[in-house]
């Protein structure tokens, strides 16, 4: 049985203009163009990374 919680992540903002380290880390998370969702694992790690972009996606 999958008892693994997920998230589902949804780009709403641009990364155009932003750190490179925050385009990186978009593209971490899966995520390509406005409105694209990715669905991850709920880790500590993909947490931090949702954190430190919360101005550019939302969850879903």
């Amino acid at each position: 049985m999958s008892d693994k919680k997920t998230l589902t992540v949804k780009l709403v903002r641009s990364p155009i203009g932003c750190k490179a380290s925050h385009r990186a880390t978009v593209r971490g998370l899966g995520l390509r163009r406005l409105n694209s969702q990715s669905t991850l694992e709920d880790t500590p790690a993909v947490r931090g990374m949702i954190n430190k972009v919360a101005y550019l996606v939302l969850v879903v």
